[in-house]
């Protein structure tokens, strides 16, 4: 056992002093010390309740003959942070997460870990984090929020988004506008759609690190308790069996993350963070294979923001264990991948066929049959650009149309809520990649301003920086590589053609190449928006989004 280094012997007796400041016993110094990672706090809805899952896993860590040791990590609510500097902050969390846990786990010498994720950034932190130790782990995240009811209908934090422009362009009252905010997120747990967080706590299933259910039972559900006691069972198992994160987070258990990926239409951010993950566990997950997937995988799930379902449906229907068996079914996932189980994904989703047929479609009769996300490459993309192809209008798979070009989410977001975007035109905000944000910024005001305005059937938006998984329309983001390395989306002028083909995986710039040519001879980089803090050195090391965005380490 790890924990060896600090509780047995004479010499580590002044160690064991120190534990059992901490109240433990003799009895519980014998036994393995397992560090429970809770990420919560009172800022983020996903979070605030996290403390009554730790307790349940730490509850089942005890049962099976564990010594649970909770310690604590950062999150940020996308959220709240959104449309102002605070999301320069949000993606480059990630690394801070992924580096306090190892910070934390090499100091205290844990035997295991159990993870309690719930939003965007700490649940592909932690995945890195547990696949960087490689020492015996499991994940249980929050759960889902419900979805808010407003006059008769499902709502969500996306609406919210939506009704600002709905508000701006006069079709919604403040009256209205009002009674949404307050209707929109009842409770705690990770806002209802298929954005980010739910994706990625969805996917951590798939990859065979979390148990069944984990990223469906609502937050609510007494269900998300139980599933949390049996966690902290499970890991005593897999550190008896000695099971650890790179067993099972194999380049099988990868494909099979993206193939889900597809079927669910997630959120277009699992293109970074998935790769991130991979990186972490000694696997290369290139774009190619996204879309080489995208391409054989049927979309079988249409949930918000690109269907009217929400995660509490798709957990009635079945859950991930249901869209696993449609598609091993047909073929379409490693079914020997391990899972943290102890058995195989086949054997995990055996007899799990869907309960609606609607919320989770056959193979036979998907949305569409294809994945419902898209790598795009072109003379505008040549390191590949992504779009969430199962939120876009039919009339918008294929479009050209004028670029309107701005310098910031700020600037881009004036334009459209004073009415300055007109049909057809394509929205080009530039200067949020990863180096030039820096942090890669989600944008969902924008695009929530141009579904608001009712232009997501007439106006597409593309960015060297990224998405919400809340957001929908012709939105084309990660374009690689970004402007502030000299990517040409840096070359675009006012007024230029761009052409998108979403079926064709095209995204161009209609410019003739002896003129871009020239105007690279005259493009000066821009000075760094931010010159001090964390954001300084994060804006120095990381990588291209086409990468996962990841920083590098000089060899």
């Amino acid at each position: 056992m790890e924990s060896r280094r600090i509780k047995e012997g004479v010499s580590k007796a002044p160690h064991r002093s120190l534990l059992k400041a901490l109240g433990l016993t003799d009895v519980e110094l014998e036994r393995p010390l397992v560090g429970v990672v809770n990420s919560q706090n009172e800022i983020v809805p996903g979070h605030v309740h996290l403390d009554t899952v730790a307790d349940a896993v730490k509850a089942g860590i005890r049962m099976a003959g564990g010594t649970p040791v909770e310690f604590s990590t950062i999150a940020v609510c996308d959220g709240i942070a959104m449309n102002h500097i605070g999301m320069k902050y949000s993606l480059a969390s990630r690394e801070l997460i992924a580096d306090s846990i190892e910070v934390m786990v090499m100091a205290h010498a844990f035997d295991a870990l159990v993870f309690i994720p719930n939003c965007d950034k700490v649940v592909p932190g932690m995945l890195m984090a547990a696949a960087r130790l490689n020492i015996p782990s499991i994940f249980v995240s929050g759960g889902p929020m419900l979805a808010g009811r407003y006059r008769g209908r499902n709502i969500s934090l996306s609406t919210m988004f939506e009704a600002v422009g709905a508000f701006v362009n006069g079709s919604l009252s403040e009256k209205e506008l009002k009674e949404m905010e307050g209707a929109a997120c009842p409770g705690c747990g990770s806002c209802a759609g298929m954005f980010t967080a739910n994706t990625m706590n969805c996917l951590t299933e798939a990859l065979g690190m979390a148990l069944p259910g984990n990223g469906t039972v609502p937050a609510v559900d007494a269900a998300r308790i139980r599933l949390a006691k049996e966690t902290g069972r499970r890991i005593m198992d897999l550190l008896n069996r000695q099971i650890k994160p790179r067993d099972i987070m194999t380049e099988d258990a990868f494909y099979n993350a993206v193939a889900v990926d597809m079927a669910l239409g997630g959120s277009t951010n699992t293109v970074l963070h998935l790769p991130a993950v991979a990186k972490e566990a000694g696997v290369e997950l290139s774009l190619d294979l996204f879309d080489n997937i995208s391409r054989s995988t049927p979309n079988l799930c249409k949930l918000s923001p690109a269907g009217d379902y929400y995660i509490q449906d798709l957990n009635e229907a079945g859950g991930i264990p249901s869209v696993m068996w449609e598609l091993l079914s047909h073929g379409m996932l490693k079914g020997d991948a391990v899972t943290v189980t102890g058995k195989t994904l086949r054997e995990n989703v055996e007899n799990c066929e869907p309960l609606n047929k609607e919320i989770i479609r056959s193979v036979e009769n998907p949305y569409s049959s294809d994945g419902g996300l898209a790598i795009l490459k072109g003379n505008l993309a040549p390191e590949g650009a992504v779009v969430k192809k199962a939120a876009v209008d039919l009339s918008m798979m294929v479009h050209k149309g004028p670029a309107r070009v701005f310098e910031s989410e700020e600037e881009a977001v004036e334009a459209i809520t004073s009415g300055k975007i007109k049909e057809g035109d394509v929205i080009v905000i530039r200067g949020e990649g990863p180096k030039g944000g820096p942090g890669m910024r989600e944008m969902l005001t924008p695009t929530a301003a141009v579904v608001g305005m009712g232009l997501d059937s007439s106006v597409a938006l593309i960015t060297d920086g990224r998405f919400s998984g809340a957001t929908r329309g012709a939105s084309i983001g990660h374009v690689s590589p970004e402007a502030a390395e000299g990517g040409p989306i840096a070359l675009i002028k006012e007024g230029d053609i761009i052409s998108i083909d979403i079926p064709g995986r095209k995204l161009e710039l209609l410019v003739d190449q002896e003129e871009l040519e020239e105007r690279r001879k005259n493009w000066v980089p821009q000075e760094p928006k931010i010159k001090t803090g964390y954001l300084a050195r994060y804006a120095r090391m990381v990588t291209s989004a086409s990468t996962g965005a990841v920083l590098q380490i000089d060899e």
